[in-house]
């Protein structure tokens, strides 16, 4: 198991961000059926979420959510020395979308820039790679960015799928400070034997000459090879033995209970699953926020939309919280740090998108 000790560094502040469109799963019930709708609300806990117009992306949400928390924060985006954008919906195959956003926010040129591939797990990921990364340069604060617009990698006629993704965007602040409040410490896992449990076959370089027509598949689903399929046995086999496994060994490690922690932040794949985690782990469902019931699955954004959901604006002081992260690669992390939920903003709504996103044939 890969761990990460990260003594110098803390989570400055945390803003999301959401497009304005709110989606109904009721509204479905003529598509799929009552019955089926209802099913899919009462086992996923998942009402309504959010999606973006066709040209709003991903980045468009996470630059949002960043200029408006380096604005609450007071700081100048010529002290960002890091940017790293998260994602599995970039804005192109190349250039790395980090690049894009560096320009866009008015980083400086001596910025260190660059994307990761990965989904669920991606924000405790990412976290410790900025961390890390902080640890071992000069520089003194970073931007970790993460988003999807999973809803667009979704066949509308997928009922596994389209009624649950969500998107939303998210931007964390971290920087050094050696304090009794910093500190970051987590531990990551990888088991790329089930690549296929969650995917989209065609779209980059391999499989190149996948089918665009959608057909019906053997979970009785219609999808072409260019929409996401996630084998949900699969998925929900793994998270409630793995997640539960790790995060008893984590609290086991560092001779920790669940009541040295204030909040648990779980991935927000489903409601069953979250429940499942709850009773396993013996963290009690009050130390377990939701949001999914009104966003949905957000992909890796859904830890700290749910963090700025439940607790920004709200004045709750400084906490301490457990995270994890599960799902696509398959990987999962787990993650512990000190907020300061002054820090933390209300998800904020928008449609904004870059209008120089393209390249004229002239």
């Amino acid at each position: 198991m890969a761990k990460v000790n990260c003594n110098s560094v803390k989570i400055r502040g945390i803003a999301t961000a959401v497009p304005t469109k709110v989606v109904e799963v009721t509204s479905f019930y003529d598509q799929f059926g009552q019955e089926v709708v209802d099913n899919f609300i009462g086992m996923t806990g998942v009402k309504s979420f959010h999606i973006t117009p066709e040209e709003q992306t991903a980045s468009d949400l996470c630059y949002v959510a960043a200029r408006e928390l380096l604005k609450s924060q007071h700081v100048d985006p010529q002290e960002i020395g890091i940017l790293i954008f998260v994602s599995q919906t970039p804005d192109y195959r190349l250039p790395a979308t980090a690049c894009v956003l560096q320009h866009r926010l008015n980083l400086p040129k001596n910025c260190m820039a660059f994307d990761i591939n990965l989904g669920c797990s991606g924000w405790v990921y990412g976290i410790s790679v900025v961390s890390s990364l902080l640890e071992s340069t000069d520089m003194g604060k970073a931007l970790l960015l993460f988003g999807d617009t999973s809803v667009k990698t979704a066949s509308p006629m997928d009922r596994s799928s389209i009624m649950l993704f969500g998107e939303a965007g998210s931007a964390t602040l971290i920087e050094k400070k050696e304090s009794a409040e910093s500190g970051i410490f987590g531990e990551y896992q990888t088991d790329g034997s089930h690549f296929k449990t969650i995917i989209i076959p065609s779209g980059a370089f391999r499989n190149r000459n996948g089918s665009h027509e959608r057909v019906m598949w053997g979970d009785e689903n219609i999808r072409s090879d260019y929409d996401g399929y996630m084998n949900g046995t699969d998925t929900f086999t793994f998270t409630i033995s793995e997640i539960p496994r790790q995060i008893k060994k984590f609290l086991q490690e560092r001779d920790e209970t669940p009541e040295n922690y204030d909040a648990l932040l779980l991935h927000q794949a489903n409601l069953f699953i979250l429940k499942q985690i709850s009773k396993k782990t013996k963290f009690p469902m009050d130390k377990i926020p939701i949001s999914l019931d009104r966003y949905g699955n957000t992909s890796g954004t859904s830890i700290p939309l749910t963090i700025c959901d439940a607790y920004g604006g709200k004045g709750n002081g400084k906490m301490r919280i457990l995270a994890d992260g599960f799902g696509v690669g398959l990987s999962w992390g787990v993650l512990s740090f000190q907020l300061d939920t002054q820090g933390v903003l209300p998800p904020i709504l928008t449609d904004e998108s870059f209008d120089d996103g393209g390249v004229s044939h002239e």
